[in-house]
């Protein structure tokens, strides 16, 4: 039902641009309505003359066979670093931990089909687990739009821990352990991205990512782009309370990002047919909402041993110690049992927002493409780093795609 939706659109767009110019007097009012087949060899001629006038010939090349019909195998990847700090008020000594979390590899099979740079796709999901991946992406001559939103659980996530001293030396050995969540991880990311290219005349992005083009002369161009970053990262089951105690409280964070960059990207054609493009664009965050989601505890972190016998017991339902106080020290530096971890109590704080300072994230890009006769093969890759603070806690989500395509014009 879905192919068929998409597949009436694009004729239904058709059809609509073959009355647009129908209207401005393509044809004579004096003749017989156009059918439907004149109308779409008017609009054919009106894109193949508009794509050929965009591009200097000796470095483009628009092919004379507009249709293509594509084969695409595509891996998204995601990988989520939480990096949490605890410091001693006294010696600005610090404990740092970092949780991971990398879910399955969403991979899937699909075609891709359509006339110059305008179509219709449909992909199969390969990958169980791996939770929803939806991507739209368009390149014209001088500009390119992506669109991917990501959503997945995982239990799997590995701990690191260690101690270092205020210059940031390490204080005895890293720990390290690969485990289970008590309850999954839930995060989500919707990735809008568009750019334009100074020298479309001379530089093709559509060469290497999607082949309605050939470059046939080395060349490069700066870009200018524009991204909107939006993810969550929500950890807030019961039972993983003790991952949000060690994360100062936070057990959702939510951000929105507005990022603005400028780059360059270049096409390197070392012989006929093959091209290899990279692109770098470095990005600035102009609009940095940070929300988060706490609980309170009855326990912090302390350097030293935190005096902790004359606390008495725990009342939940007034939320203190028997000597009144609210939050009784663990004594980092101690060789207590931990006891604590058994009788800790916790409760929803609230949520706070706040917008964050300039932070630098990155778009970096790779695409690789060769064409003979009627046929072409191409591979591409995209990672985008983004990275968010609150507080004492950092977040840095990795998100990037390898795609490999076949394809034939006709």
């Amino acid at each position: 039902m879905v192919r068929i939706l998409m597949i009436c659109g694009l004729l239904f767009a058709l059809n609509a641009a073959g009355q647009e110019m129908d209207a401005i007097g393509t044809l004579s009012s004096q003749k017989s309505a156009p059918t439907l087949k004149e109308r779409l060899r008017q609009l054919e001629d009106y894109l193949d003359d508009k794509a050929r006038s965009k591009v200097d010939s000796r470095y483009i090349e628009v092919p004379e066979k507009p249709w293509r019909f594509i084969l695409r195998y595509k891996a998204n990847e995601v990988d989520v670093e939480s990096d949490n700090r605890i410091v001693s008020p006294d010696t600005d000594d610090y404990s740092k931990w970092q949780l991971r979390f990398k879910p399955p590899v969403a991979s899937s099979i699909g075609f891709w089909a359509g006339y110059r740079g305008t179509g219709v796709s449909y992909s199969f999901s390969l990958t169980k687990n791996a939770g929803r991946y939806f991507s739209i992406s368009t390149t014209g001559a001088k500009y390119g739009f992506n669109f991917r939103l990501r959503r997945f659980h995982t239990d799997d996530a590995s701990l690191t821990a260690a101690d270092y001293f205020a210059d940031g030396t390490l204080d005895g050995e890293v720990i390290k352990s690969n485990g289970k969540m008590p309850s999954p991880v839930w995060i989500r990311s919707v990735y809008i991205n568009g750019y334009y290219v100074f020298n479309g005349r001379r530089y093709s992005q559509a060469a290497a990512y999607n082949q309605s083009v050939i470059q046939r002369r080395s060349a490069g161009s700066f870009l200018a782009g524009a991204t909107w970053y939006q993810s969550s990262f929500d950890y807030s089951d019961d039972a993983n309370a003790f991952f949000a105690f060690i994360g100062h409280g936070v057990h959702r964070m939510e951000v929105h990002q507005a990022n603005i960059g400028f780059g360059y990207g270049y096409n390197f054609v070392p012989f006929k047919g093959l091209v290899i493009n990279a692109m770098v664009m470095p990005t600035l965050s102009v609009y940095n909402r940070v929300k988060v989601d706490k609980y309170d505890f009855n326990y912090y972190f302390s350097y030293g041993e935190g005096e902790t016998d004359d606390y008495g017991s725990w009342d939940p339902k007034t939320r203190t110690w028997a000597n009144g106080k609210t939050y009784k020290p663990i004594g980092l530096e101690s060789d207590n049992d931990e006891e604590w971890m058994y009788q800790i109590d916790f409760w929803d704080k609230g949520s706070e927002t706040e917008y964050s300072a300039l932070r630098l994230n990155v778009d970096l890009r790779v695409g690789i493409a060769y064409n003979w006769k009627n046929y072409f093969i191409g591979l591409q890759a995209q990672l985008n780093r983004f990275s968010y603070k609150e507080g004492q806690n950092k977040i840095r989500l990795y998100d990037g795609y390898a795609r490999v395509a076949f394809g034939t014009r006709f």
